[in-house]
Parts: C-alpha cells; sequence; structure tokens
C-alpha cells in the first residue's frame, strides 16, 4: 500500500492556490514552466470542489512530466462514482499523474451540502467505503486524506498512500513516521517565505495561515505539539509562526526542507507567503519565488 505513488513523487514540489483557475493560459504557462525547471510535484487545494478536477487535467496536460496532486478535496457532495470515473479519463488522457486528496474539512462545509459531518474518522470511512464500491474506484495508491490526528492518520494508513498533513512541524512528521513505520506516505505542506526581515515575514506568514489557527482541528493537532493558548493568539504568536513557517533566505528553507525529510517526510509541498510590498503592485503568480526555489531542487535526491 502506497508504495507507488511514495516512488512516484520528489523529495520536494510545490503547493499553490494559484495554480487553481488552470484554464487561464498564464497558470498553464507558469505550470509548465515549473515542469520545466524541474518541480516534478505540482499541488492544489480543492477549495469548495467547483472545477476542481478540470483543473488537474489541465495542469496536467501543461506539466507533462509531473504528478499533480489535489490537496485535499473536501468529501461533502462529492460522488465517489463521479470521481472514480474522472480519475480514469485523466488517466486515459494523461497516464496516471493525478493523485486525488479527500479531507473531512468541518461541520459547516457539511451542513452546506445536506450532510451530517458526525465522527469525522466514522465519515471518512464510511466515504472511503462507497469510493471502494464505485465501478472504477480512485485506487488505493492514487489517493490520500487531508488528515492531523492519529486516528485519521490511522486510517489514511490502512486505507489510502498516505496523508497530506498541513500546519506541522518536523517534530510532527517524527512522531508520526515513528507511530506508522516506513510505508504510508508523509508529505507535509510546509508554507515559506523567501524574506530575512522577521517583522515582514511573520506578517505575510500570519496573512496567509494565520486563519487556520482558529479552526478546531488545528487547534487541536497544535497543542498535540506541545504549543499553548499563548502561541494560539489571532495570528500566532512569534513562535507558533517560527516554527511553522520556513522564513528567511534560500539556505533557511533548505535547512528547514531537510529537516522534514530528516524527520521522515517523503515529500515537502513548498507554498510560498509572498510579503506586501507597497512600492511594487503583486503579480498574480508568484513566478520570481518559484524560480529561486527551484535553485535548491539539486540540493535534494529525486526520492527521499
Amino acid at each position: 500500500m502506497g508504495k507507488r505513488l511514495k516512488t512516484s513523487l520528489p523529495a520536494v514540489g510545490l503547493w499553490s492556490m494559484e495554480l487553481r483557475g488552470a484554464a487561464n493560459p498564464d497558470v498553464r504557462d507558469a505550470a509548465t514552466e515549473l515542469d520545466e525547471r524541474g518541480f516534478r510535484a505540482l499541488w492544489v487545494p480543492g477549495l469548495d470542489g467547483g472545477g476542481a478536477v478540470d483543473d488537474i487535467g489541465h495542469l496536467l496536460d501543461a506539466a507533462p512530466h509531473s504528478t499533480i496532486a489535489l490537496g485535499v478535496l473536501a468529501i461533502w457532495g462529492q460522488d465517489p462514482v463521479a470521481l472514480g470515473d474522472r480519475l480514469a479519463a485523466l488517466d486515459a488522457a494523461h497516464g496516471p499523474r493525478a493523485v486525488f486528496g479527500f479531507g473531512v474539512s468541518n461541520a459547516h462545509s457539511a451542513a452546506q451540502a445536506g450532510q451530517e459531518y458526525g465522527r469525522p474518522v466514522e465519515s471518512m470511512s464510511r466515504w472511503l467505503d462507497a469510493l471502494d464500491a464505485a465501478p472504477r474506484p480512485v485506487p488505493v495508491e492514487r489517493r490520500i486524506l487531508g488528515a492531523l490526528g492519529p486516528k485519521m492518520a490511522d486510517l489514511a494508513a490502512d486505507r489510502t498512500a498516505g496523508w497530506h498533513p498541513f500546519l506541522v512541524t518536523p517534530g510532527y512528521t517524527a512522531t508520526q513516521r515513528e507511530r506508522v513505520g516506513a510505508q504510508p506516505l508523509v508529505a507535509p505542506h510546509l508554507a515559506v517565505v523567501l524574506d530575512e526581515d522577521p517583522d515582514r515575514a511573520r506578517a505575510a506568514a500570519r496573512a496567509g495561515i494565520g486563519m487556520f489557527l482558529g479552526f478546531p482541528t488545528y487547534r487541536a493537532n497544535l497543542v498535540r505539539l506541545g504549543f499553548t493558548d499563548d502561541d494560539l493568539i489571532p495570528g500566532g504568536s512569534d513562535r507558533l509562526i517560527d516554527a511553522l513557517v520556513a522564513w528567511g533566505d534560500l539556505d533557511a528553507v533548505a535547512t528547514r526542507i531537510q529537516e522534514h525529510l530528516d524527520a521522515g517526510a517523503d515529500h515537502v509541498a513548498l507554498h510560498v507567503l509572498r510579503p506586501d510590498d507597497p512600492g511594487r503592485p503583486a503579480l498574480p503568480l508568484p513566478l520570481p519565488q518559484w524560480r529561486e526555489l527551484a535553485t535548491l531542487l539539486p540540493n535534494f535526491s529525486t526520492t527521499h
């Protein structure tokens, strides 16, 4: 379980909100450039699910050497049969390069879809049952979960290739790897700010990920990691931001990537957060930062 996916992912990839909307030619051009610069895994969020699989198709077409991962799609309102059919169609058109990630999101997301959130692990388990029962199910080695806590991580290890945790430290990675063994994929998201000024970098981090610190699932996991109410203030304490976000120069980012890999991560998905620059308008895509990060790729083996 998980072997094929682990060996198809490089040590480092990119996670990007900006790569959604891939019908846009500028987005597809960016994906092509990233592919040419050596990024072999591109991650996009599921958001509300609308158009997510269409975007995967556009990115597979634009980045012919890359795995394209959906990290992650909330299960509420999703049709397991349709998703299995869509993956089969993507495979026929592009080869088996897509990975579907699934998550339970939150009770509000379930209610919006007219469904009951219930116990998250039980709800996800039932949904995976439906996925397995589809005429063309999403194969075990081509699906992952958005998991944090040990019960959801165990479900991911048992029934998918592994999991894609968000807002975690290398210590989390080490603990989970020791707990689940070598086989399941562990592919953490890592926010990155390429700015050496502490105030600007932390401000960019808070603008990019601070809102998530109020979500119960993330708060509970951060408490498990040893953070306290003093850290879980709006936007997060400096200590928390410094632990979750790789900020500074390229060497600082490379060090944090290596810490996750040394802790047992198979793959690290880098998410660029940009500091405000009042003197210049923000570009729609963080291409300068992506190009800088591409220079780090030779430092890491193709697979970990």
